[in-house]
Protein backbone atom coordinates (compact mmCIF):
# COMPACT_ATOMS: atom_id res chain seq x y z
CA UNK A 1 0.00 0.00 0.00
CA UNK A 2 1.07 3.07 -0.74
CA UNK A 3 0.92 4.89 3.02
CA UNK A 4 2.51 2.48 5.62
CA UNK A 5 2.63 5.02 8.50
CA UNK A 6 0.10 7.77 9.82
CA UNK A 7 3.10 9.53 10.49
CA UNK A 8 3.42 9.84 6.54
CA UNK A 9 2.47 13.42 6.81
CA UNK A 10 3.62 16.84 7.21
CA UNK A 11 4.66 18.02 10.27
CA UNK A 12 2.33 21.09 10.20
CA UNK A 13 -1.00 18.94 10.24
CA UNK A 14 0.47 18.01 13.88
CA UNK A 15 0.98 21.03 15.13
CA UNK A 16 -2.17 22.70 13.96
CA UNK A 17 -4.07 19.38 14.95
CA UNK A 18 -2.60 19.87 18.49
CA UNK A 19 -4.04 23.51 18.55
CA UNK A 20 -7.51 22.09 17.47
CA UNK A 21 -7.68 20.00 20.54
CA UNK A 22 -6.82 22.24 22.97
CA UNK A 23 -8.47 25.09 21.21
CA UNK A 24 -10.84 24.54 19.10
CA UNK A 25 -12.18 20.88 19.78
CA UNK A 26 -15.71 20.72 18.51
CA UNK A 27 -15.59 22.84 15.08
CA UNK A 28 -16.96 21.52 12.12
CA UNK A 29 -15.36 21.46 8.95
CA UNK A 30 -15.17 20.85 5.41
CA UNK A 31 -12.31 20.26 2.86
CA UNK A 32 -12.85 19.68 -1.10
CA UNK A 33 -10.69 18.20 -3.78
CA UNK A 34 -9.48 20.24 -7.07
CA UNK A 35 -7.28 19.40 -10.11
CA UNK A 36 -5.81 22.61 -11.07
CA UNK A 37 -4.10 21.01 -14.31
CA UNK A 38 -6.13 20.99 -17.18
CA UNK A 39 -6.81 17.80 -18.95
CA UNK A 40 -6.56 15.18 -16.69
CA UNK A 41 -8.48 12.06 -16.41
CA UNK A 42 -8.92 10.64 -12.69
CA UNK A 43 -11.72 8.88 -13.00
CA UNK A 44 -10.41 5.70 -14.16
CA UNK A 45 -8.03 5.65 -11.45
CA UNK A 46 -11.36 5.45 -8.97
CA UNK A 47 -11.28 2.07 -8.13
CA UNK A 48 -7.47 2.15 -6.92
CA UNK A 49 -7.93 4.94 -5.13
CA UNK A 50 -10.60 3.29 -2.88
CA UNK A 51 -8.33 0.24 -2.14
CA UNK A 52 -5.55 2.74 -0.89
CA UNK A 53 -8.16 4.59 1.37
CA UNK A 54 -9.43 1.46 2.64
CA UNK A 55 -6.05 0.74 3.69
CA UNK A 56 -4.83 3.81 4.98
CA UNK A 57 -8.33 3.61 7.16
CA UNK A 58 -6.87 0.37 8.85
CA UNK A 59 -3.57 2.05 9.68
CA UNK A 60 -2.80 3.22 13.86
CA UNK A 61 -0.06 5.12 15.17
CA UNK A 62 2.56 2.44 16.36
CA UNK A 63 3.79 2.72 19.61
CA UNK A 64 7.39 3.60 18.74
CA UNK A 65 6.03 6.74 16.34
CA UNK A 66 3.89 7.67 19.33
CA UNK A 67 7.24 7.80 21.16
CA UNK A 68 8.75 10.04 18.54
CA UNK A 69 6.26 12.39 18.93
CA UNK A 70 6.48 12.60 22.25
CA UNK A 71 10.37 13.18 22.25
CA UNK A 72 9.27 16.28 19.92
CA UNK A 73 9.81 19.21 22.59
CA UNK A 74 6.52 21.11 21.16
CA UNK A 75 4.14 17.77 21.18
CA UNK A 76 2.70 17.77 24.48
CA UNK A 77 1.55 14.48 26.54
CA UNK A 78 -2.26 14.85 25.96
CA UNK A 79 -2.22 15.09 22.21
CA UNK A 80 -0.12 11.98 21.66
CA UNK A 81 -1.71 10.35 23.84
CA UNK A 82 -5.27 11.21 21.67
CA UNK A 83 -3.28 10.58 18.57
CA UNK A 84 -2.84 6.75 20.50
CA UNK A 85 -6.75 6.77 20.07
CA UNK A 86 -6.76 8.08 16.33
CA UNK A 87 -7.92 6.31 13.27
CA UNK A 88 -9.30 7.74 10.12
CA UNK A 89 -13.15 7.05 9.84
CA UNK A 90 -14.28 6.39 6.37
CA UNK A 91 -17.80 8.24 6.80
CA UNK A 92 -16.23 11.40 6.81
CA UNK A 93 -14.91 11.47 2.89
CA UNK A 94 -16.87 10.75 0.38
CA UNK A 95 -15.30 9.95 -3.59
CA UNK A 96 -17.11 9.87 -6.95
CA UNK A 97 -17.47 11.03 -10.14
CA UNK A 98 -16.79 14.85 -10.65
CA UNK A 99 -19.47 16.48 -12.97
CA UNK A 100 -17.05 17.73 -15.36
CA UNK A 101 -15.42 14.88 -17.81
CA UNK A 102 -12.35 13.35 -16.04
CA UNK A 103 -12.65 14.84 -12.70
CA UNK A 104 -12.70 13.18 -9.57
CA UNK A 105 -15.17 14.42 -6.36
CA UNK A 106 -13.58 14.22 -3.12
CA UNK A 107 -15.64 15.78 -0.01
CA UNK A 108 -14.27 15.25 3.46
CA UNK A 109 -16.60 17.20 6.38
CA UNK A 110 -16.73 16.39 10.00
CA UNK A 111 -15.18 17.64 13.01
CA UNK A 112 -11.70 19.22 12.20
CA UNK A 113 -9.62 17.16 15.10
CA UNK A 114 -10.76 13.98 12.96
CA UNK A 115 -10.68 15.41 9.28
CA UNK A 116 -7.70 17.22 9.79
CA UNK A 117 -4.99 14.19 8.46
CA UNK A 118 -6.66 13.19 5.79
CA UNK A 119 -5.39 15.94 3.33
CA UNK A 120 -1.86 15.11 2.92
CA UNK A 121 -2.14 11.19 2.56
CA UNK A 122 -5.36 10.98 0.35
CA UNK A 123 -3.23 13.61 -2.43
CA UNK A 124 0.01 11.28 -1.87
CA UNK A 125 -2.41 8.61 -2.82
CA UNK A 126 -3.81 10.57 -5.53
CA UNK A 127 -0.63 11.08 -6.87
CA UNK A 128 1.19 7.68 -7.06
CA UNK A 129 -1.78 5.83 -8.28
CA UNK A 130 -2.25 8.22 -11.36
CA UNK A 131 1.63 8.06 -12.09
CA UNK A 132 1.77 4.47 -11.11
CA UNK A 133 -0.72 3.64 -13.99
CA UNK A 134 0.55 6.10 -16.64
CA UNK A 135 3.82 5.82 -16.11
CA UNK A 136 4.51 1.94 -14.90
CA UNK A 137 7.68 1.74 -15.91
CA UNK A 138 9.27 5.48 -14.80
CA UNK A 139 12.65 6.22 -15.30
CA UNK A 140 14.34 6.34 -12.05
CA UNK A 141 17.61 7.06 -14.08
CA UNK A 142 16.54 10.43 -15.20
CA UNK A 143 15.24 11.39 -12.27
CA UNK A 144 18.53 10.07 -10.53
CA UNK A 145 20.27 12.60 -13.54
CA UNK A 146 18.08 15.39 -12.09
CA UNK A 147 18.16 15.31 -9.12
CA UNK A 148 22.54 14.84 -9.34
CA UNK A 149 22.47 18.35 -11.86
CA UNK A 150 20.43 20.08 -8.85
CA UNK A 151 23.23 18.61 -6.07
CA UNK A 152 25.83 19.97 -8.53
CA UNK A 153 24.38 23.77 -8.38
CA UNK A 154 23.69 23.91 -4.88
CA UNK A 155 27.71 22.95 -4.83
CA UNK A 156 28.57 26.03 -6.62
CA UNK A 157 26.40 28.29 -4.68
CA UNK A 158 28.95 30.45 -2.02
CA UNK A 159 29.47 29.47 1.64
CA UNK A 160 28.65 33.07 2.98
CA UNK A 161 25.19 32.78 1.70
CA UNK A 162 24.33 29.22 4.16
CA UNK A 163 21.92 28.03 1.51
CA UNK A 164 19.31 25.56 3.07
CA UNK A 165 16.83 23.83 1.40
CA UNK A 166 13.91 21.41 2.88
CA UNK A 167 11.78 18.67 1.37
CA UNK A 168 7.76 19.88 1.71
CA UNK A 169 7.07 17.26 -1.70
CA UNK A 170 4.55 15.08 0.12
CA UNK A 171 1.55 15.66 -1.37
CA UNK A 172 2.25 15.44 -4.64
CA UNK A 173 5.17 13.31 -5.15
CA UNK A 174 6.00 10.78 -7.87
CA UNK A 175 5.55 7.77 -5.43
CA UNK A 176 6.82 7.17 -1.40
CA UNK A 177 9.69 4.97 -3.01
CA UNK A 178 11.12 7.84 -5.23
CA UNK A 179 10.43 10.79 -2.29
CA UNK A 180 12.37 8.70 0.39
CA UNK A 181 15.31 7.87 -2.23
CA UNK A 182 15.86 11.68 -3.03
CA UNK A 183 15.75 12.60 0.97
CA UNK A 184 18.38 9.80 1.51
CA UNK A 185 20.73 11.30 -1.54
CA UNK A 186 20.39 15.13 -0.42
CA UNK A 187 21.48 14.07 3.46
CA UNK A 188 23.90 11.99 1.75
CA UNK A 189 25.59 14.19 -1.09
CA UNK A 190 24.91 17.62 0.54
CA UNK A 191 23.95 17.58 4.29
CA UNK A 192 25.40 21.11 4.99
CA UNK A 193 22.57 22.43 2.93
CA UNK A 194 19.63 19.81 3.40
CA UNK A 195 18.04 21.19 6.52
CA UNK A 196 14.97 18.66 6.93
CA UNK A 197 11.55 17.12 5.95
CA UNK A 198 7.96 17.87 6.25
CA UNK A 199 7.56 14.35 6.06
CA UNK A 200 7.31 13.00 9.58
CA UNK A 201 7.30 9.63 8.35
CA UNK A 202 10.92 9.99 6.49
CA UNK A 203 12.32 12.33 9.19
CA UNK A 204 12.15 9.19 11.68
CA UNK A 205 13.21 6.67 9.47
CA UNK A 206 16.52 8.79 7.87
CA UNK A 207 17.31 10.86 11.41
CA UNK A 208 16.37 13.80 10.07
CA UNK A 209 14.60 17.05 11.03
CA UNK A 210 10.77 17.36 10.79
CA UNK A 211 10.29 20.77 9.66
CA UNK A 212 6.66 22.92 9.93
CA UNK A 213 4.42 24.93 11.91
CA UNK A 214 0.99 26.45 10.63
CA UNK A 215 -0.59 26.25 7.32
CA UNK A 216 -3.77 27.94 5.27
CA UNK A 217 -6.17 26.15 7.02
CA UNK A 218 -5.56 27.27 10.30
CA UNK A 219 -6.00 30.92 9.23
CA UNK A 220 -9.01 30.05 7.34
CA UNK A 221 -10.92 28.08 10.02
CA UNK A 222 -10.39 31.16 11.92
CA UNK A 223 -12.59 33.23 9.84
CA UNK A 224 -15.69 30.99 11.69
CA UNK A 225 -13.74 30.42 14.73
CA UNK A 226 -12.84 34.48 15.97
CA UNK A 227 -14.74 37.13 17.46
CA UNK A 228 -15.41 38.84 13.92
CA UNK A 229 -14.37 38.44 10.48
CA UNK A 230 -11.39 41.66 10.18
CA UNK A 231 -9.55 40.64 13.58
CA UNK A 232 -9.29 36.85 12.82
CA UNK A 233 -5.70 37.21 11.35
CA UNK A 234 -5.00 38.33 14.64
CA UNK A 235 -7.06 36.20 16.75
CA UNK A 236 -5.20 33.54 14.77
CA UNK A 237 -1.82 34.82 15.56
CA UNK A 238 -2.93 34.72 19.00
CA UNK A 239 -4.26 31.39 19.78
CA UNK A 240 -1.10 29.88 18.06
CA UNK A 241 1.56 31.95 20.71
CA UNK A 242 -0.79 30.71 23.38
CA UNK A 243 -0.43 27.49 22.36
CA UNK A 244 3.02 27.82 21.28
CA UNK A 245 4.72 30.17 23.62
CA UNK A 246 7.01 31.84 21.21
CA UNK A 247 8.04 28.20 20.00
CA UNK A 248 7.19 27.78 16.03
CA UNK A 249 7.07 30.68 15.24
CA UNK A 250 7.06 31.32 11.15
CA UNK A 251 3.54 33.16 10.64
CA UNK A 252 1.94 32.27 6.78
CA UNK A 253 1.51 35.57 5.22
CA UNK A 254 -1.06 35.35 2.25
CA UNK A 255 -3.82 34.04 3.50
CA UNK A 256 -5.60 37.53 2.51
CA UNK A 257 -2.49 38.60 0.97
CA UNK A 258 0.53 39.96 2.13
CA UNK A 259 -0.43 43.59 2.50
CA UNK A 260 -3.54 42.54 4.47
CA UNK A 261 -1.21 40.51 6.34
CA UNK A 262 1.29 43.52 7.18
CA UNK A 263 -1.32 45.37 8.61
CA UNK A 264 -2.19 42.81 10.95
CA UNK A 265 1.42 41.71 11.82
CA UNK A 266 2.33 44.50 13.88
CA UNK A 267 5.26 45.38 16.12
CA UNK A 268 4.06 42.63 18.85
CA UNK A 269 4.35 40.03 17.00
CA UNK A 270 7.31 40.90 14.84
CA UNK A 271 8.49 40.74 18.01
CA UNK A 272 6.92 37.62 19.15
CA UNK A 273 7.48 35.64 15.73
CA UNK A 274 10.76 34.01 14.77
CA UNK A 275 9.96 35.20 10.59
CA UNK A 276 6.80 34.59 8.19
CA UNK A 277 6.52 31.85 4.95
CA UNK A 278 5.91 33.21 1.02
CA UNK A 279 3.10 31.10 -0.12
CA UNK A 280 2.37 33.16 -3.64
CA UNK A 281 3.08 36.08 -5.73
CA UNK A 282 6.54 37.81 -6.49
CA UNK A 283 9.25 36.48 -3.65
CA UNK A 284 11.57 39.11 -4.36
CA UNK A 285 8.46 41.85 -3.81
CA UNK A 286 7.70 39.75 -0.87
CA UNK A 287 10.54 39.53 0.59
CA UNK A 288 11.27 43.40 -0.03
CA UNK A 289 8.07 44.30 1.46
CA UNK A 290 9.07 41.90 4.70
CA UNK A 291 12.11 43.61 5.34
CA UNK A 292 10.63 47.19 4.93
CA UNK A 293 8.20 46.17 7.50
CA UNK A 294 10.30 44.66 10.24
CA UNK A 295 12.49 48.16 9.76
CA UNK A 296 9.52 50.39 10.20
CA UNK A 297 8.75 48.28 12.85
CA UNK A 298 12.05 48.71 15.11
CA UNK A 299 12.92 44.88 14.27
CA UNK A 300 16.13 44.09 12.65
CA UNK A 301 15.09 42.08 9.96
CA UNK A 302 18.48 40.40 10.29
CA UNK A 303 17.31 38.69 12.95
CA UNK A 304 14.48 37.30 11.55
CA UNK A 305 13.67 34.23 8.95
CA UNK A 306 12.00 34.50 5.59
CA UNK A 307 11.18 30.81 4.39
CA UNK A 308 10.25 30.74 0.66
CA UNK A 309 7.92 27.66 -0.40
CA UNK A 310 5.66 28.76 -3.66
CA UNK A 311 6.34 26.66 -6.58
CA UNK A 312 10.47 26.77 -6.05
CA UNK A 313 13.16 25.46 -8.30
CA UNK A 314 16.83 25.11 -7.05
CA UNK A 315 17.80 28.49 -9.40
CA UNK A 316 15.48 30.46 -8.24
CA UNK A 317 15.79 29.73 -4.64
CA UNK A 318 19.33 30.85 -4.82
CA UNK A 319 18.58 33.90 -7.02
CA UNK A 320 16.61 34.57 -4.21
CA UNK A 321 19.49 33.57 -1.53
CA UNK A 322 21.62 36.23 -2.98
CA UNK A 323 19.33 38.76 -2.93
CA UNK A 324 18.42 39.36 0.23
CA UNK A 325 22.37 37.77 1.61
CA UNK A 326 22.84 39.70 4.96
CA UNK A 327 19.49 41.69 4.89
CA UNK A 328 17.59 38.45 6.30
CA UNK A 329 17.76 35.08 6.96
CA UNK A 330 15.95 32.94 4.47
CA UNK A 331 15.42 29.26 4.33
CA UNK A 332 13.42 27.26 1.14
CA UNK A 333 11.19 24.50 1.34
CA UNK A 334 10.93 22.75 -2.47
CA UNK A 335 8.54 20.62 -3.07
CA UNK A 336 7.29 19.34 -6.10
CA UNK A 337 10.32 19.82 -8.08
CA UNK A 338 12.36 17.75 -5.92
CA UNK A 339 9.69 14.40 -5.08
CA UNK A 340 8.30 14.92 -8.69
CA UNK A 341 11.05 15.56 -11.60
CA UNK A 342 11.46 12.68 -13.70
CA UNK A 343 10.47 14.42 -16.90
CA UNK A 344 6.47 13.53 -16.40
CA UNK A 345 4.61 16.71 -15.66
CA UNK A 346 3.33 16.53 -12.32
CA UNK A 347 -0.33 16.98 -11.81
CA UNK A 348 -1.67 20.24 -9.54
CA UNK A 349 -3.72 18.84 -6.62
CA UNK A 350 -5.07 20.28 -3.52
CA UNK A 351 -7.58 19.83 -1.06
CA UNK A 352 -8.80 23.07 0.76
CA UNK A 353 -11.22 23.96 3.65
CA UNK A 354 -13.54 25.43 2.28
CA UNK A 355 -16.26 25.16 5.60
CA UNK A 356 -16.12 25.72 9.50
CA UNK A 357 -18.63 26.01 11.25
CA UNK A 358 -21.27 25.68 8.48
CA UNK A 359 -19.90 28.90 7.51
CA UNK A 360 -18.12 29.71 4.30
CA UNK A 361 -13.97 30.51 4.54
CA UNK A 362 -11.70 32.19 2.25
CA UNK A 363 -8.10 32.06 1.24
CA UNK A 364 -7.34 35.18 -0.93
CA UNK A 365 -3.92 34.54 -2.64
CA UNK A 366 -1.31 36.79 -3.96
CA UNK A 367 -1.37 34.67 -7.26
CA UNK A 368 -3.85 34.58 -9.59
CA UNK A 369 -5.74 30.69 -9.78
CA UNK A 370 -5.20 30.39 -5.97
CA UNK A 371 -7.72 31.94 -4.11
CA UNK A 372 -9.48 29.15 -2.66
CA UNK A 373 -13.81 29.58 -1.90
CA UNK A 374 -17.22 28.21 -2.52
CA UNK A 375 -19.06 30.98 -2.17
CA UNK A 376 -18.75 33.68 -4.06
CA UNK A 377 -20.80 36.35 -2.22
CA UNK A 378 -18.79 35.20 1.22
CA UNK A 379 -15.95 36.02 -0.86
CA UNK A 380 -16.96 39.71 -1.50
CA UNK A 381 -17.59 40.17 1.74
CA UNK A 382 -13.92 39.27 2.64
CA UNK A 383 -12.63 41.58 0.52
CA UNK A 384 -14.14 44.50 1.56
CA UNK A 385 -13.70 43.91 5.48
CA UNK A 386 -9.92 43.35 4.67
CA UNK A 387 -9.70 46.13 1.86
CA UNK A 388 -8.68 43.99 -0.81
CA UNK A 389 -9.15 44.86 -4.75
CA UNK A 390 -11.48 42.54 -7.08
CA UNK A 391 -9.64 39.83 -8.19
CA UNK A 392 -9.48 36.95 -10.72
CA UNK A 393 -12.73 34.93 -10.89
CA UNK A 394 -12.37 31.69 -9.04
Amino acid sequence: MIIQSLLDTDLYKFTMMQVVLHHFPGAQVEYRFRCRTEGVNLRPHLDAIRAELAALYALRFREEELAYLRNLRFMKSDFVDFLGLFQFNEKYLRLGAGEAAGEIDITIRGPWLHTILFEIPVLAIISEVYFRRTQPRPDLDEGRRRLRAKIDLVRTVEPELEFKISDFGTRRRFSAAWHEEVLQTLKREMPQYFAGSSNVWFAMRNNLTPLGTLGHEYMQACQALGPRLRDSQTFAFDKWAQEYRGDLGIAISDTYGVDAFLRDFDMYFCKLFDGARHDSGDPFDWGEKMIAHYRRNRVDPRTKTLIFSDQLSFPLAIGIARRFHGRAKTAFGIGTNLTNDLGYEPINIVIKMTECNGQPVAKVSDAPGKTISRDAGYLRYLRQVFGLEPAEKI
